[in-house]
Protein backbone atom coordinates (compact mmCIF):
# COMPACT_ATOMS: atom_id res chain seq x y z
CA UNK A 1 0.00 0.00 0.00
CA UNK A 2 0.92 3.52 -0.84
CA UNK A 3 0.24 6.96 1.00
CA UNK A 4 -1.16 9.45 -1.29
CA UNK A 5 -1.46 13.09 0.56
CA UNK A 6 -3.34 15.96 -1.46
CA UNK A 7 -2.62 19.13 0.42
CA UNK A 8 -4.82 21.95 -0.26
CA UNK A 9 -5.12 24.93 1.52
CA UNK A 10 -8.47 23.73 3.74
CA UNK A 11 -7.62 20.30 3.91
CA UNK A 12 -5.56 17.66 3.55
CA UNK A 13 -6.72 14.47 1.60
CA UNK A 14 -5.06 11.04 2.62
CA UNK A 15 -5.94 7.94 0.56
CA UNK A 16 -4.55 4.18 1.20
CA UNK A 17 -3.84 3.11 -2.58
CA UNK A 18 -3.16 -0.60 -3.32
CA UNK A 19 -2.24 -0.89 -7.05
CA UNK A 20 -5.30 0.48 -8.97
CA UNK A 21 -7.56 -0.11 -5.49
CA UNK A 22 -8.85 2.89 -3.16
CA UNK A 23 -8.65 1.25 0.62
CA UNK A 24 -9.57 4.69 2.09
CA UNK A 25 -9.91 8.17 1.48
CA UNK A 26 -9.73 10.88 4.43
CA UNK A 27 -9.38 14.26 5.45
CA UNK A 28 -7.19 16.14 7.44
CA UNK A 29 -7.18 19.95 8.28
CA UNK A 30 -4.28 21.53 6.00
CA UNK A 31 -2.41 23.17 9.18
CA UNK A 32 1.09 24.11 9.08
CA UNK A 33 1.56 24.78 12.33
CA UNK A 34 1.19 20.80 13.23
CA UNK A 35 4.28 19.52 14.03
CA UNK A 36 5.49 16.37 12.12
CA UNK A 37 4.83 14.09 15.12
CA UNK A 38 1.22 15.01 15.37
CA UNK A 39 0.47 14.46 11.76
CA UNK A 40 2.47 10.74 12.21
CA UNK A 41 0.33 10.42 15.43
CA UNK A 42 -3.54 11.51 12.80
CA UNK A 43 -1.55 9.39 10.17
CA UNK A 44 -1.39 6.46 12.78
CA UNK A 45 -4.97 6.84 14.12
CA UNK A 46 -6.06 6.80 10.90
CA UNK A 47 -4.68 3.64 9.37
CA UNK A 48 -5.61 2.07 12.30
CA UNK A 49 -8.97 3.44 12.09
CA UNK A 50 -9.18 1.00 9.04
CA UNK A 51 -7.54 -2.07 10.30
CA UNK A 52 -4.32 -1.33 8.81
CA UNK A 53 -0.52 -0.83 10.07
CA UNK A 54 2.36 1.39 9.38
CA UNK A 55 4.23 -1.50 8.56
CA UNK A 56 1.81 -2.30 5.60
CA UNK A 57 2.92 1.09 4.04
CA UNK A 58 6.06 0.54 1.14
CA UNK A 59 5.76 4.57 0.38
CA UNK A 60 4.15 7.87 0.01
CA UNK A 61 3.79 10.41 -2.09
CA UNK A 62 2.59 13.87 -1.75
CA UNK A 63 1.07 16.52 -3.71
CA UNK A 64 0.87 20.30 -1.82
CA UNK A 65 -0.01 24.07 -2.74
CA UNK A 66 1.31 24.83 0.89
CA UNK A 67 4.97 24.54 0.87
CA UNK A 68 5.99 24.42 4.82
CA UNK A 69 3.89 21.35 4.60
CA UNK A 70 5.95 19.73 2.14
CA UNK A 71 8.63 19.06 4.82
CA UNK A 72 5.84 18.22 7.65
CA UNK A 73 4.29 15.80 5.94
CA UNK A 74 7.34 14.06 4.85
CA UNK A 75 8.90 13.59 8.15
CA UNK A 76 5.23 12.89 9.56
CA UNK A 77 5.60 9.49 6.62
CA UNK A 78 9.33 9.07 7.62
CA UNK A 79 8.12 8.86 11.47
CA UNK A 80 5.25 6.85 10.70
CA UNK A 81 6.99 3.97 8.93
CA UNK A 82 10.23 4.99 7.97
CA UNK A 83 9.72 5.66 4.51
CA UNK A 84 10.71 8.39 2.19
CA UNK A 85 8.21 10.32 0.10
CA UNK A 86 7.86 11.33 -2.94
CA UNK A 87 7.10 15.04 -3.75
CA UNK A 88 5.18 15.94 -6.81
CA UNK A 89 6.61 18.95 -8.49
CA UNK A 90 7.08 19.71 -12.45
CA UNK A 91 10.97 18.42 -12.05
CA UNK A 92 10.16 14.65 -11.50
CA UNK A 93 8.72 12.35 -14.57
CA UNK A 94 5.04 13.24 -15.09
CA UNK A 95 4.27 12.51 -18.99
CA UNK A 96 3.02 15.87 -19.29
CA UNK A 97 4.86 19.12 -21.22
CA UNK A 98 4.40 21.98 -19.86
CA UNK A 99 4.50 25.31 -21.99
CA UNK A 100 3.69 27.30 -18.87
CA UNK A 101 6.24 30.73 -18.57
CA UNK A 102 7.38 29.15 -15.51
CA UNK A 103 6.62 25.46 -14.98
CA UNK A 104 7.91 25.92 -10.68
CA UNK A 105 4.28 27.88 -10.21
CA UNK A 106 2.55 25.32 -11.13
CA UNK A 107 0.35 23.79 -8.52
CA UNK A 108 1.17 20.27 -7.46
CA UNK A 109 -2.55 19.02 -7.57
CA UNK A 110 -2.93 20.64 -10.77
CA UNK A 111 -0.15 17.81 -12.20
CA UNK A 112 -1.15 15.35 -10.58
CA UNK A 113 -4.71 15.36 -11.83
CA UNK A 114 -3.31 16.49 -15.66
CA UNK A 115 -1.43 13.15 -15.17
CA UNK A 116 -4.47 11.78 -14.65
CA UNK A 117 -6.20 12.71 -17.06
CA UNK A 118 -4.04 12.48 -19.75
CA UNK A 119 -4.29 8.91 -19.40
CA UNK A 120 -8.20 8.47 -18.72
CA UNK A 121 -9.77 10.99 -21.32
CA UNK A 122 -9.21 12.16 -24.76
CA UNK A 123 -7.83 15.26 -25.94
CA UNK A 124 -7.97 18.25 -25.53
CA UNK A 125 -9.23 18.56 -22.08
CA UNK A 126 -10.51 21.60 -19.85
CA UNK A 127 -10.00 20.45 -16.11
CA UNK A 128 -11.88 21.74 -13.20
CA UNK A 129 -11.11 21.74 -9.57
CA UNK A 130 -13.56 23.44 -7.50
CA UNK A 131 -11.67 23.70 -3.76
CA UNK A 132 -10.59 26.57 -2.08
CA UNK A 133 -9.65 28.13 -5.47
CA UNK A 134 -11.88 27.22 -9.06
CA UNK A 135 -8.92 26.46 -11.00
CA UNK A 136 -9.23 25.31 -15.19
CA UNK A 137 -6.34 23.52 -16.59
CA UNK A 138 -6.32 23.14 -20.42
CA UNK A 139 -4.17 20.38 -22.06
CA UNK A 140 -4.66 20.96 -25.62
CA UNK A 141 -4.61 17.91 -28.73
CA UNK A 142 -1.08 16.98 -28.29
CA UNK A 143 -1.22 16.61 -24.71
CA UNK A 144 0.72 19.97 -24.01
CA UNK A 145 -0.52 21.32 -20.34
CA UNK A 146 -1.36 24.85 -22.25
CA UNK A 147 -2.15 27.15 -19.04
CA UNK A 148 -4.67 27.79 -16.48
CA UNK A 149 -7.79 30.28 -15.32
CA UNK A 150 -7.43 30.78 -11.62
CA UNK A 151 -10.95 31.68 -9.71
CA UNK A 152 -12.01 32.25 -6.04
CA UNK A 153 -13.22 29.37 -4.59
CA UNK A 154 -17.03 29.02 -3.73
CA UNK A 155 -17.04 29.15 -0.57
CA UNK A 156 -14.17 31.67 -0.23
CA UNK A 157 -16.94 34.06 -2.22
CA UNK A 158 -19.48 33.57 -0.02
CA UNK A 159 -17.42 34.79 3.10
CA UNK A 160 -16.01 37.64 1.16
CA UNK A 161 -19.41 38.85 0.29
CA UNK A 162 -20.82 38.48 3.63
CA UNK A 163 -17.45 40.17 5.10
CA UNK A 164 -17.51 43.14 3.34
CA UNK A 165 -21.24 43.72 2.56
CA UNK A 166 -22.59 44.96 6.26
CA UNK A 167 -26.21 44.26 5.47
CA UNK A 168 -25.59 40.87 4.27
CA UNK A 169 -25.87 38.23 7.00
CA UNK A 170 -22.92 35.67 7.53
CA UNK A 171 -24.92 32.11 6.90
CA UNK A 172 -23.90 28.90 5.53
CA UNK A 173 -22.99 27.86 2.22
CA UNK A 174 -25.98 26.60 0.68
CA UNK A 175 -28.42 25.63 -2.23
CA UNK A 176 -31.47 28.04 -3.36
CA UNK A 177 -34.54 26.82 -4.50
CA UNK A 178 -34.73 29.38 -7.42
CA UNK A 179 -32.30 32.11 -9.39
CA UNK A 180 -34.19 34.98 -8.09
CA UNK A 181 -33.87 35.37 -4.53
CA UNK A 182 -36.52 37.14 -2.50
CA UNK A 183 -34.53 36.94 0.69
CA UNK A 184 -31.14 37.80 1.63
CA UNK A 185 -29.96 34.56 1.99
CA UNK A 186 -32.14 33.23 -0.74
CA UNK A 187 -30.38 36.28 -2.65
CA UNK A 188 -26.59 35.36 -1.65
CA UNK A 189 -26.81 31.57 -2.44
CA UNK A 190 -28.83 32.29 -5.80
CA UNK A 191 -25.62 34.45 -7.03
CA UNK A 192 -22.88 32.75 -5.66
CA UNK A 193 -24.14 29.08 -6.70
CA UNK A 194 -25.81 30.12 -10.05
CA UNK A 195 -23.08 32.58 -10.93
CA UNK A 196 -20.40 30.33 -10.15
CA UNK A 197 -22.26 27.60 -12.49
CA UNK A 198 -22.31 30.43 -15.13
CA UNK A 199 -18.72 31.53 -15.15
CA UNK A 200 -17.63 27.58 -15.66
CA UNK A 201 -19.91 27.99 -18.59
CA UNK A 202 -19.01 30.86 -19.90
CA UNK A 203 -14.96 30.21 -19.30
CA UNK A 204 -15.39 26.51 -21.08
CA UNK A 205 -16.51 28.89 -24.13
CA UNK A 206 -13.96 30.93 -23.98
CA UNK A 207 -11.46 28.50 -23.37
CA UNK A 208 -12.77 26.08 -26.37
CA UNK A 209 -13.31 29.18 -28.59
CA UNK A 210 -9.72 29.88 -28.21
CA UNK A 211 -8.20 26.84 -28.74
CA UNK A 212 -10.66 26.48 -31.86
CA UNK A 213 -12.04 23.31 -30.96
CA UNK A 214 -14.37 21.39 -28.40
CA UNK A 215 -13.11 19.93 -25.19
CA UNK A 216 -13.45 16.91 -22.74
CA UNK A 217 -14.23 18.79 -19.92
CA UNK A 218 -13.61 16.85 -16.21
CA UNK A 219 -14.50 18.44 -12.33
CA UNK A 220 -12.94 17.40 -9.48
CA UNK A 221 -12.64 18.67 -6.01
CA UNK A 222 -14.30 18.69 -3.03
CA UNK A 223 -17.01 21.48 -4.40
CA UNK A 224 -17.56 20.27 -7.55
CA UNK A 225 -20.67 18.09 -6.91
CA UNK A 226 -22.16 21.28 -5.33
CA UNK A 227 -21.39 23.39 -8.40
CA UNK A 228 -21.44 20.99 -11.67
CA UNK A 229 -24.84 19.81 -11.27
CA UNK A 230 -25.69 23.61 -12.22
CA UNK A 231 -23.89 24.17 -14.74
CA UNK A 232 -25.34 24.45 -18.32
CA UNK A 233 -22.03 22.59 -20.68
CA UNK A 234 -21.21 18.90 -20.39
CA UNK A 235 -19.30 18.29 -17.55
CA UNK A 236 -17.57 14.98 -16.69
CA UNK A 237 -17.13 13.93 -12.67
CA UNK A 238 -14.04 12.11 -11.29
CA UNK A 239 -13.92 12.53 -7.63
CA UNK A 240 -10.90 10.56 -7.83
CA UNK A 241 -8.61 12.27 -10.69
CA UNK A 242 -6.17 13.76 -8.24
CA UNK A 243 -5.65 10.43 -6.37
CA UNK A 244 -5.26 8.81 -9.68
CA UNK A 245 -2.85 11.21 -10.62
CA UNK A 246 -0.54 10.77 -7.56
CA UNK A 247 -1.11 6.53 -7.99
CA UNK A 248 0.64 7.06 -11.63
CA UNK A 249 3.42 9.73 -10.29
CA UNK A 250 4.57 7.23 -7.64
CA UNK A 251 4.76 4.42 -10.19
CA UNK A 252 6.54 6.77 -12.82
CA UNK A 253 8.93 7.90 -10.22
CA UNK A 254 9.85 5.24 -7.46
CA UNK A 255 11.83 3.01 -9.81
Amino acid sequence: MILALDAGNTNIVLGGLEGEETLFLERLAADPRQTAAEYAALLKSLLELHGLEAGSVEGAVISSVVPPLDRVLAQAVRLLCGKESLVVGPEMETGLRIATDDPDELGADLIAAAAAALEKYPLPQILLDLGTATTLSVLDREGVFRGVVICPGVKVSFGALSAAAAQLPELPFGEPGKVIGTNSPECMQSGILYGHAAMLDGLIDRIEEELGERCVRVATGGLSGRIVPYCRREILMDEDLVMDGLRILYEKNSG
